[in-house]
């Protein structure tokens, strides 16, 4: 079984930066197409409060990728697809 790599620092700048990235595409998501849509009324408090629950295990989670590259990549990756999703449902794609 391979060693996971310890380059700490790359990964935890992933987590930290492109998991804070890709927890506001998703609350955004979570806005946008989540019950009653984006004007809901009192929904803000859910989406904001959600921003957490997306942010903290991929940074928890981030450490388990072999190198902080793979890290950077995959995370690269799922900010496209969520932001690439979030601006579908806002309609400016």
């Amino acid at each position: 079984m391979d060693k996971l790599a310890p380059d700490w620092w790359t990964k935890t700048l992933a987590g930290a930066v492109l998991g804070l990235s890709l927890a506001f595409a998703l609350s955004g998501l979570l806005a946008w197409w989540g019950p009653g849509g984006i004007a809901a009324p009192n929904k803000s408090q859910a989406v904001m409060w959600s921003l957490t629950v997306f942010w903290m295990p991929v940074f928890a989670f981030v450490y388990l990728f072999r190198t902080g590259l793979r890290a950077v990549l995959w995370l690269s990756a799922a900010n496209v697809l969520a932001y690439g999703a979030l601006f579908h449902a806002r309609g400016l794609l």
